[in-house]
């Protein structure tokens, strides 16, 4: 078996010792394919930046204190990272301890 280093093929073409054709595309090919997809998991995650404005955006813009907050950003991002499910689940226990709070009954 021989192994084909990806820096001395990347965007071109090199045959090993078994004659077998090998391509490493580029960055520049897989633009060319696929669109110059942009994905920013830290700033911009997509599963946060669905629809016009992002969740942070809309939280900070309506003060919301943090437990309303992750009520929000569970819902937004139900079904698209992660357990649909669960998210709700995490967006209905963050719910449950705020309105604990509102009651008095809570620990905040």
């Amino acid at each position: 078996m021989t192994t084909v280093d990806s820096k001395e093929t990347e965007g071109r073409q090199k045959e090993d010792s078994n004659k077998l054709t090998v391509y490493a595309p580029t960055v520049e090919d897989k633009d060319k394919l696929y669109g110059n997809i942009k994905h920013d998991a830290v700033n911009h995650p997509s599963h946060y930046t669905r629809g016009k404005i992002e969740v942070i955006d809309f939280i900070e813009d309506q003060q919301l204190p943090y437990h309303l907050g992750n009520v929000i950003k569970y819902i937004a991002r139900a079904g698209y990272k992660g357990d649909k499910l669960e998210d709700l689940k995490k967006a209905r226990w963050y719910l449950d301890r705020y309105i604990n709070e509102v009651m008095g009954n809570g620990t905040l």
